[in-house]
Formats: C-alpha cells, structure tokens, sequence
C-alpha cells in the first residue's frame, strides 16, 4: 500500500511534462559533464616542445601519468560506481571537482619533472564521473534522448576543451603549465552547482519502470553472473570499445601532433565538434522515437560498423585522397563519436530493457572505460618505447585501418548473437506460454470430471 508521501511524489513526477524534463534534465547533465573535461583535457591544447622526462616525450608522460590514474579510478568504479546509492552521488562530484582542480594547482605549482604526478590525482578523481552523472539519467522512458545529450558533450566539450586552451594559451599569454588551473578554476563551483540541482530531478515514475526496469545495483557475484550470461557478446563489445577508446584517445590527446593546427584557428575544434554533435543528437533523437529495443540495437551496431569502415578507408588511402583538414578532422570526430558515443549512452540502456536484465548501465559504461583506457595507457607505452621514429601522422592512420576492420567485424558479429539470442528467448517464452494454457486447460478438465463425478 502506497504511503501519503510516495503517492505526492510520484503526482509530483507525473505532473512535469516530458519535454520540460528533458531539456532541464539533458541540459544539466551535458553541462555538467562539459565541465569535466574542462577540469581535464585542456592540458591536451598544449604541445610542451622540447620537454623530455627520463628520456620520454614530455607530453607522452604527462599523458600516461594522467591516464594511470584514470584507469586506476575505472578499475576501482567497477565495484564502487554499481553500489553506489543516489544519497551518495552529490558528495562524490563535489569531492572529486575538488580533488582534481588542487591537482592542477599543483601542476603549476610543482617543478618539472615531479608536477606530472599531480595529474595522476587529476586522472583518479575523474574517472567516475561519468557513471555517477549518468545514474541520475537511466531507467525512464525519455533515457535514450536524456543519454543522447550527455553523451555529445564528449564530442562537444572535447573541441572546446581544446579551443579555450589555444586561447589561453595564444591569445591571454598563460603559460601550458598553469592553463589547465585556470579553466579548472571556472569549471569547478559551476560543476558543483550542477551537481546539487541533478539531485532535484524526480525519481522515475512508475510508467518509467514499466517501460524499461527496475534499476538496481550489483555485488561481485551478480556481476559475474550478469557477465557469464552475455559472455561472447561481451566479449566483443568489450574487446571493440578498447579499441575505440584508444583510438579516440589518441585524436583527442595527440591531435596538435597528427595535424598542423596552424592551418586552422584556434576555435576550429570547438566549431566542427559542435557540428558533429548537432548530427548525433539528431541521430539519437530519431532513435530515441522507436520502442523496438533490439532495432534500435541492430541500427546502433550498422552506423557504428559504417563509422568505423569509413575510418579504416580514410587511413589507407590517406595520402591519396587529398582532404582540406577541417572536413578530415570532421570526418574523423563524427564517425568514431557515432561508435563510441552509442556504447556510453544508449547502447547498453536498450541492452538492459531489451533482455529484461536486472542491472544498472553504470556496471556496463566503467567496465568499458576501464578496458578501453587501460589500453591507450599500453599503446603510449609501445608509441614512445618501440616505435617512437614513426610520426604521430602515420601512426594514426596505421592505427585507423586495423582498429576500423576489428571493431567492424566485432559489431558484425554481436548483431548476428543478439538477433539468434532474442529469437530464441521468444521461442521460449512462446512455448512457456503455451504450456501455460495447456496446463490451465488440463486443470478446468480435471475440475469438471471432479465436479462430473460429486454429482453423479
């Protein structure tokens, strides 16, 4: 029976029209994740010429050092990100906002070499933000376009991370060392205050549950269950999703050293970001219309696997095909953020719904970060340690080919297992049904021979 305060709330969500809870709920959380990457990636605008540490690149070593603490944070958010209760969400980000600015004083602050370490502390406190934002967004009927928003703050937030750092750095004279603490300086009581009003969003409604699942979170064992169950195509999302993650990873992190950027401004990256993400949210919106969870997945799966190929052709005819920079940095932003953004937003969302699976998306999103970052902290191992002579241009585009036909065959393949696996999860039901009214015509029989029988 329903208390007098649960029926009052769940008036309350019912009352708010879906429309003015997405834009208020989307646009907080892709404000909210924005301001992440402005706490993180703005050292990346930043070439660090001539800096060496032990012999190593500078920029490579700040780079892994930030990156070791991120895939340490994954690693530690596969537990902690799928326990975690709504009570606890907003000290998190209030607490690792925290943490991660003290950290890029101290990079200004620390001589070299030994600042780099700072940015390890950078790296940690980051590394679940993104399941912990995108808790408050899972498990109702508008998750898809609600994820959808989040997650082109990715491509958004990446060029415009970027572009205020050439700024500060060309146009307001901060050195590379102190530029990332002044936009973390911006960034941080914003990402608090987005933080607090997240925690103000109305819990799903019943509608919303009935239209996806319970959402609940997970110990080790059902984690492991959960896993076993879905081995081989997990295995294959996983195994891709390393692959797209390094791949973005070095485009976001290295681009000033694959492309000349004097050849573009300073806001280019923030301009054709922005262009890329006004077509993926429309994308995501179109998908967001259709309640067919195992179409959307297979579609999902087909424009990944086109993005992908589409990668793989531009890396090896690069120096054939003479492309103006702006539309290759274009292509390149929209056809691996058509991949990888799925996988962070919707996929996994539909996955859950789709297969009745009781679980949470944040169990699925940090597992894949964690495989993936974990990952491009072994490629920058092997770049700066076995073949630092090939430049960072033609390693990328070696890269693009082999990373574009693996992740292609791996999406090929998890189409062909989730269609067999629903058809035969149909079947199955379908012959449950069945039996069920054989046994219930079974019962009637027998109760009226009973009857029959009493009353002869």
């Amino acid at each position: 029976m329903k208390t007098s305060t649960s029926t009052s709330l769940e008036n309350k969500n019912s009352s708010m029209p879906d429309w003015l809870f997405v834009f208020w709920a989307g646009g907080t959380a892709l404000l909210s994740y924005s301001l992440v990457y402005a706490l993180r990636k703005p050292f990346t605008a930043a070439e660090f010429e001539g800096l060496y540490v032990c012999g190593m690149d500078y920029k490579i070593a700040v780079s892994i050092i930030q990156l070791l603490g991120y895939v340490c944070a994954k690693l530690l958010g596969i537990k902690y990100i799928s326990e975690l209760k709504p009570e606890g969400r907003l000290k998190f980000i209030i607490g690792s906002a925290a943490l991660s600015e003290l950290s890029l004083v101290a990079f200004g602050l620390l001589p070299l070499p030994y600042n780099i370490i700072a940015l390890f502390f950078n790296g940690l406190s980051l590394g679940c933000m993104w399941g912990v934002i995108f808790s408050f967004l899972e498990g109702r009927r508008t998750s898809d376009i609600l994820a959808s928003i989040m997650g082109v703050s990715m491509a958004l937030s990446s060029g415009l991370a970027k572009s205020m750092g050439l700024y500060a750095l060309n146009e307001l004279g901060v050195s590379e060392f102190w530029m990332p603490a002044l936009i973390g300086a911006v960034a941080f009581p914003l990402l608090c205050l987005t933080g607090w009003m997240m925690t103000r969003f109305p819990k799903p409604t019943a509608a919303d549950i009935a239209s996806r699942s319970v959402r609940v979170t997970l110990n080790g064992a059902q984690r492991w269950e959960l896993f076993c169950k879905f081995m081989p195509v997990l295995i294959m999302l996983f195994a891709a999703n390393l692959l797209l993650t390094v791949q973005r990873d070095i485009k976001e992190d290295f681009i000033v050293c694959i492309i000349d950027v004097s050849t573009v401004s300073s806001w280019a990256f923030a301009q054709i970001d922005s262009l890329a993400t006004l077509i993926l949210l429309a994308t995501f919106a179109l998908l967001a219309t259709t309640y067919d969870h195992l179409k959307v997945l297979c579609i999902l799966l087909v424009l990944s696997t086109a993005g992908m190929g589409t990668l793989a052709f531009l890396g090896a005819n690069f120096h054939s095909i003479s492309l103006p920079t702006t539309v290759w940095l274009f292509l390149q932003s929209l056809c691996l953020d058509m991949a990888y953004l799925s996988f962070q937003t919707i996929f996994f969302e539909r996955f859950i719904a789709c297969f009745k699976i009781r679980g949470n998306v944040g169990f699925f999103i940090i597992t894949i970060d964690f495989v993936g970052y974990l990952g491009t902290l072994v490629l920058l191992l092997f770049k700066e340690f076995y073949v630092s002579h090939v430049d960072w241009q033609s390693f990328y585009n070696h890269m693009s080919v082999w990373i574009g036909i693996a992740c292609s065959l791996a999406f090929i393949g998890s189409f062909i297992y989730m269609i067999r696996r629903k058809n035969r999860l149909q079947k199955i039901e379908l012959q449950g049904g069945k039996k069920k009214n054989t046994d219930t015509k079974e019962n009637i029989e027998t109760e009226n021979i009973y009857l029959t029988t009493t009353a002869i």
